[in-house]
Order: structure tokens, then C-alpha cells, then sequence
């Protein structure tokens, strides 16, 4: 081809051009304008990309938020009030349950609920058969051992005097004897009588010597015996006298009683109704003593103490108030106090509502922020700060110290005149900052 090639060169006359040279001039394409605009939309998405990456590394999650629905707050300095409102519920100062010490049979009721009783005075009378049983029966082995002890008694009388009988008839044997070994002996020496004889004496006397002292620890024995057994059985007699003092009061205890003056309440008991053991028959409360019965959130379970001061109001007057006693149980996120009046007014009612202000320390100056609900989503540990020209709201750790309905008293990490925001942080706790849009 190369040849062939060479001798169409060498054949064609100079100056005019190859053939069909013309005809294979190059056309240059036009780009289209869609893909124009597909190239300048891909650069355009790789530098939202990019700086999305940046703001992401740098600046942290972000959430753009209405300032319509969030609350700015500025950052000032004032007196903080240290105190706590609260509401307290009237109840009794004192209060005596009623229960049933042995259960039975509700035979007579002789008082309403609501009645101020006297102590002493009987309210109702129960019925209890097999506790009844029990009484006779303790009464009967109690009578038993009553006269256990008496035979035993009797039993130790008949023997000592036996015993001193037998001592008797061995005193008059041996003084007898004394007195034949005596005349017998002179007759022997005056050959009068046989020496055989006079030993026979002799040995009855040793004979009647012998028995006496046998006797004596005869007695000395069988006394200390029975006066043992008599010593056991009373024991045993007083336990059972002391059985059935219990067994009787016990008994008398279904006249059920007022243990002290008051007004009953919670007596609901019917004529026929049983009440099982230890149950609860009513109450006696103190009808003209009362004391508050607050609740208070467990925020403040370790800033409270007995003898602190509170103050409640009643028809316009201030009622002077000490905590009394404190219940360290949390239960539903509160506990529990007691708070004891300095004094009664009068127009209290039981389960009356009072307002009071509890006091938890001393006035001072202080950096303030609202009391806001943010403050249960962070637990004061950080807060969102608005930028000063209100476009955003970047998070900032802070240290908050004391809290009232108002106010929170800041310790660290805002400075007076800065804004931040004191709404709801539910639905972006996770966020690093928050861009605020006016629309």
C-alpha cells in the first residue's frame, strides 16, 4: 500500500492538493446545554457537600428551629431568694390506730364514726368463741397445778410429821434402854444378873441409835426433795396464772376501747362483720392538733433538714412553720415531710391545703437565668447560648447552683447580659447547635 501510495504522489502534479483532501476536514461537536447545567449542578452539590463535611466537623450537629417556638431569656444579676413554694396537707398531729388484738365477731357498736370519744370509753364489742374455749381452758389447768401443789404440800406435811413421830418413839426406846443398861449393869456388878443380858440391851440401844440417825437424814432428804418439786410446780403455776392474765385480757380486749381522748375516724365496721386478727378497726386522731404534710421534689432531698423554717398562709395570715420529721423514701420523684404549726388557728379542717414557702438558705447577690424546663432535659449541666446577633444558639457547658420557682442561680459559664434558651430541650437534646429562623 506504502508504494502504491508513492506513485500516486509521484503522478499528480505539484501544487494541486491530495483528492478528496477537503472532504476530510474535521468538524468540531457543540456541547448541549443540559449537560452544561448537570456539570455545574454536580459542582454545585460537591461544595454543599463540602462544606456540610466542614460545618459538621467543626460546628457539630446542627437543627434549624422557629424562634417562634423556643424561649430566649437574657442572663442577669440579682437577689436570689432561696426558697421553695410549696403545698402542704393538713393531718392530725397525733393519731392512735385501732386493731383488732384477737379477731372476732362485731356483736354491738356503740359509737359512729366521727365522734369524740373520752379514753376508756367503749366503742365496740366483738365475740370470739375459740378464745373463750381457751380461757376455760387455761382456767382449769391452771386449778390442776393449784392442786398438784397442794397435795405435794400435804404430802411434805405428812412426812415431816412421820418423821418426827418415828423420832419420838426412837428418843423414848433409846432413853429406856439408857436406863436398863444402867440398873443392869449394877446388878451385874453385884453378880445379881447375867452379863448376856445386859449385852442384849446394849445392842438394842445401838440398834435404836443407828435407826435415829437414818431417820433424821430420811427426813432431811425427802424435805429437800418435795420442797425442790413444790418450788418447780409453782414456777410452773405462776407461768400459767401469767398465761391466762394474758389469755383474759386478751378476752376483755373484745370490748374494744378509746386508748385516749380524740375523734374516731375510719370506724366503717358492721353489726355480724368479722375481723380477722391485727385488723384495722379505725382511728383516733388528736381533734385539735394538726401538722402540714408536704411533698417535695427529690432535687431538694439533701437541702432540707429538721428546724427549718417555712411559713404558710391561712385567711391572710402567716402561720410560722418548723420541719418536724423528714422521710427519706422517694417515691414518684418526691418525698415526704412533716412540718409542725408554732401554732393552731382556728378554722383548720383535716385534709385542708395550705400554701408554704419553705425557706432554704439566706438571700444573696447572684448571676440569674429563668427557671425553665430545660433545666429537667440538660440537669443543668449545659445550655444553649444565643449568638449576639440572634441567628443561632450553640450549646455551652455550665454549672448551675440553686433553683426557685423564678430563678437559677449560675455559677460558671454565662456572663450577665448573654441570652440563652430557657424552652423545652426534648426535641433536641442530641443537637450542637440550633440555627433560629425568623420565618
Amino acid at each position: 500500500m506504502d508504494k502504491i501510495r508513492q506513485l500516486k504522489n509521484q503522478t499528480q502534479p505539484a501544487g494541486m492538493g491530495i483528492s478528496g483532501q477537503g472532504m476530510d476536514r474535521k468538524v468540531q461537536k457543540k456541547t448541549p446545554l443540559t449537560t452544561k447545567a448537570a456539570y455545574a449542578a454536580a459542582a454545585l452539590l460537591v461544595v454543599a457537600f463540602a462544606w456540610w463535611f466542614v460545618d459538621t466537623l467543626l460546628g457539630g450537629r446542627s437543627l434549624s428551629v422557629n424562634s417562634q417556638r423556643i424561649i430566649v431569656s437574657p442572663v442577669t444579676v440579682g437577689t436570689f431568694e432561696d426558697f421553695i413554694p410549696l403545698r402542704g396537707r393538713l393531718v392530725p398531729r397525733s393519731t392512735v390506730y385501732l386493731d383488732a388484738i384477737e379477731g372476732g365477731r362485731v356483736e354491738e357498736i356503740l359509737v359512729e364514726d366521727g365522734t369524740v370519744v373520752a379514753a376508756g370509753d367503749l366503742i365496740a364489742v366483738l365475740s370470739n368463741t375459740n378464745l373463750q374455749l381457751e380461757v376455760l381452758g387455761r382456767e382449769a389447768a391452771v386449778t390442776e397445778q393449784l392442786n398438784n401443789m397442794r397435795t405435794i404440800e400435804l404430802q411434805l406435811e405428812q412426812n415431816r410429821l412421820s418423821h418426827k413421830r418415828n423420832l419420838v418413839e426412837i428418843d423414848y426406846q433409846i432413853k429406856r434402854l439408857q436406863r436398863a443398861v444402867e440398873r443392869q449393869r449394877d446388878l451385874v456388878s453385884k453378880d445379881l444378873a447375867s452379863r448376856s443380858t445386859i449385852e442384849e440391851l446394849e445392842d438394842e440401844l445401838t440398834y435404836y441409835e443407828n435407826r435415829r440417825g437414818i431417820t433424821l437424814e430420811s427426813q432431811a432428804t425427802d424435805t429437800r426433795m418435795q420442797e425442790q418439786q413444790l418450788t418447780q410446780l409453782r414456777e410452773a403455776g405462776a407461768q400459767l396464772q401469767a398465761g391466762l392474765g394474758f389469755a383474759k385480757k386478751n378476752l376483755d380486749d373484745l370490748n374494744v376501747r378509746a386508748p385516749l381522748p380524740g375523734k374516731l375516724s375510719g370506724f366503717n365496721i358492721e353489726i355480724g362483720q368479722s375481723i380477722a386478727r391485727g385488723g384495722r378497726l379505725g382511728q383516733i386522731d388528736d381533734p385539735d392538733g394538726y401538722k402540714l404534710n408536704v411533698n417535695i421534689d427529690e432535687y431538694y432531698l439533701g437541702r432540707v433538714d429538721l428546724q427549718q423554717i417555712a411559713v404558710a398562709e391561712h385567711r391572710g395570715t402567716d402561720i410560722d412553720l418548723r420541719v418536724s420529721k423528714i422521710y427519706p423514701q422517694v417515691n414518684a420523684g418526691q418525698f415526704e415531710v412533716d412540718m409542725a404549726l408554732a401554732e393552731q388557728p382556728t378554722g383548720l379542717r383535716r385534709g385542708q391545703t395550705m400554701q408554704v414557702r419553705l425557706t432554704l438558705g439566706d438571700n444573696s447577690d447572684a448571676i440569674l437565668i429563668p427557671n425553665g424546663s430545660f433545666y429537667q432535659d440538660t440537669g443543668g449541666n449545659w445550655i444553649f447560648v444565643v449568638s449576639a446577633d440572634g441567628s443561632e444558639a450553640v450549646k455551652r457547658p455550665v454549672s448551675l447552683g440553686r433553683r426557685n420557682t423564678e430563678f437559677i442561680e449560675v455559677l460558671d459559664g454565662l456572663e450577665p447580659g448573654e441570652k440563652v434558651v430557657t424552652s423545652p430541650y426534648t426535641s433536641y437534646t442530641d443537637m450542637d447547635r440550633l440555627a433560629i429562623d425568623d420565618n
